[in-house]
């Protein structure tokens, strides 16, 4: 990683429970997360990894890391969006992601964009 400004790459995540996922019918909690990535820069980025730590309610925690994103490694062009969506199951109602894509420039240097933190939580768990 270096000094140059990094691209302005803005990352929305939209997460739900999947009451019907097997793994919710055995003490498990599965939920589906959509992300859009948009590239509000004036070059292409590549997503090269992810980087996730994903924390239940009951202090356990799981890093998941690898190459790109469900099997792709998308170049997104300026002023536009890669979406997809994922999953993840946890141990209790109430959990959170957070993380980091890394990218590429054109140039081939890397930079990372941070994922805020988003809740997981079965709907009217929490007050």
């Amino acid at each position: 990683m270096d000094d140059v400004s990094d691209p302005v790459i803005v990352v929305k995540v939209h997460a739900r429970y999947l009451s019907d996922h097997p793994a919710s019918q055995d003490q498990k909690f599965a939920f589906a997360y959509h992300v859009v990535i948009s590239n509000l820069s004036n070059e292409p980025v590549k997503l090269l990894n992810r980087y996730w730590l994903i924390c239940d309610a009951d202090g356990k925690s799981m890093e998941v890391e690898g190459a790109g994103v469900v099997g792709k490694q998308p170049t997104i062009q300026p002023s536009e969006q890669f979406e997809y969506t994922s999953g993840a199951i946890i141990d209790c109602p109430v959990g959170s992601m957070q993380g980091y894509y890394e990218m590429q420039r054109k140039d081939k240097t890397t930079f990372r964009v941070p994922i805020e933190v988003f809740s997981l939580a079965v709907p009217h768990v929490l007050n």
